[in-house]
């Protein structure tokens, strides 16, 4: 009887939803939370694969108020979430193997409101690996897979794929894949070689509809779906309880809107506030809103756009430029350094060592957003010096370990360096020039605590 309960309350889940789609690179934390301040229902995450969760770690983060899983070779979020989204988030996941599944979906089960495991992506990596479509050819293990999560997790498991050639062969797998006890199903009205120019069989994922008693989440109309109630058409056609949106929510995800979609700056603007505000990777921001600007980015701002290196530089364009630098300031000042707290010693055997028994050593956070013009940088700053006492130049030896960089710089016979690991070697100098200069009294301290760059 509990079973039965569990799984209408699960089943509720997923009823008359519009939903984000997993969208790589796309689905990452401020574009869920701005769908769903926009009317979405629910939202997924990009697909994220099993092994990359599995050796990461989970970190409660205060500064931002969010869920982190990291991954400590290098700092890299793998995963980061929001109590805003605890209730609507579903992480969809890429996997082969039921036994890696399962302790992923241990690890995070009480984080997330559900799990997906992808059985549609087309894509050469996920084939590979045995994931992704290619599980729509290997039923047994695909069902496995979902049993064992039905099995043995608490909270909603689904799973997402694309129909065959033949309709009975889609049914088929369907009713394989639901006797697992999945409380619903995405189904994707093309095949796993067809693209967004082949039309979607939403006829097939009618007919699937009224053939199972689980809900159907419809995917594949974004060529058809421009406003708010063709969503809603989409559904129709296809008979399904929900509508799962991936293309038009990427270029406008105010297409969840009810009262019609909103100008595109405003949504730029949006979106770049949430970015700020959960410290969202550069590159990653820098993405999406390419997608958002399309043939814009052939505008002269849209040129100046595709410019950008940092955050703030970006957040510019918009007249966020300073709302953007003020926050970053103020999470340094929380102590929210993130990967620089991360050593490749802690985790991986040691290679190759620096010497540092010489070495004047301080905890100097190298803070690109500290910087508004080169000639500040500490680099440019102890040349500046080399010129006017006529020495010579200093010189740099960094090493290399797990994909964090740490250097040493030698100046005036006597050897400099930070104690951080930086991401990429231009920063790892520049923490090295920025302990010099620390060292030599071309900084003051008080300038440096000020602006988060010393934890001394």
């Amino acid at each position: 009887m509990t079973y039965f309960s569990t799984m209408y309350r699960n089943e509720e889940l997923y009823k008359s939803k519009n939903i984000l789609a997993p969208m790589v690179r796309v689905g990452t934390l401020p574009m869920r939370i701005l769908s769903l301040k926009y009317g979405a229902d629910l939202v997924y995450t990009e697909e994220l694969i099993d092994w990359k969760f599995l050796k990461s770690i989970r970190v409660e983060n205060k500064t931002l108020q969010t869920v982190d899983y990291i991954d400590p070779t290098d700092g890299t979020i793998i995963f980061r979430t929001s109590g805003i989204e605890k209730e609507k988030v579903i992480v969809q996941l890429g996997t082969c193997d039921p036994n890696r599944a399962l302790k992923v979906a241990k690890m995070i089960e009480k984080d997330v409101a559900g799990i997906d495991i992808n059985m549609g992506c087309p894509k050469e990596f996920s084939l590979k690996g045995g994931m992704g479509a290619a599980l729509l050819t290997q039923p047994e293990k695909a069902k496995n897979i979902l049993k064992t999560l039905v099995d043995n997790i608490s909270i909603p498991i689904t799973c997402k794929i694309r129909v065959f050639q033949c309709i009975e062969e889609t049914i088929n797998l369907v009713n394989e894949l639901v006797s697992s006890g999945i409380s619903a199903i995405a189904i994707h009205g093309r095949t796993k070689v067809e693209r967004p120019q082949h039309s979607n069989r939403n006829e097939v994922i009618k007919f699937i509809s009224n053939k199972i008693n689980i809900p159907v989440i419809a995917n594949g109309g974004s060529r058809e779906i421009e406003t708010y109630d063709d969503i809603l058409k989409f559904r129709e056609l296809c008979g399904a309880s929900s509508v799962m949106i991936a293309r038009a929510a990427e270029a406008n995800c105010s297409i969840f809107c009810k009262e019609g979609k909103k100008p595109l700056d405003d949504v730029i603007s949006d979106y770049l506030k949430l970015c700020i505000e959960y410290d969202n990777s550069p590159s990653n921001t820098k993405y999406c809103v390419q997608n958002m600007l399309k043939e814009l980015q052939e505008t002269p701002r849209g040129k100046k756009f595709l410019e950008c290196q940092t955050l703030e530089q970006i957040c510019a364009i918009w007249n966020l430029g300073e709302y953007c630098r003020q926050k970053q300031i103020e999470f340094q000042s929380k102590g929210m350094i993130g990967r620089r707290e991360v050593c490749p010693d802690m985790f991986s055997p040691v290679r190759k060592k620096l010497r540092t028994d010489d070495v004047t050593e301080h905890k100097c956070a190298f803070i690109r957003v500290n910087y508004m013009s080169d000639p500040e940088l500490p680099k440019s700053k102890l040349i500046a010096h080399c010129n006017k006492l006529k020495t010579k130049p200093p010189k740099y030896e960094t090493i290399c370990k797990d994909k964090l960089f740490r250097s040493i710089v030698t100046f005036d016979g006597k050897r400099y360096s930070s104690n951080y690991w930086e991401k990429n070697k231009r920063f790892a100098e520049q923490g090295a020039a920025l302990a010099c200069i620390y060292s030599l009294g071309l900084v003051e301290k008080k300038e440096l605590v000020e602006n988060g760059s010393i934890l001394e």
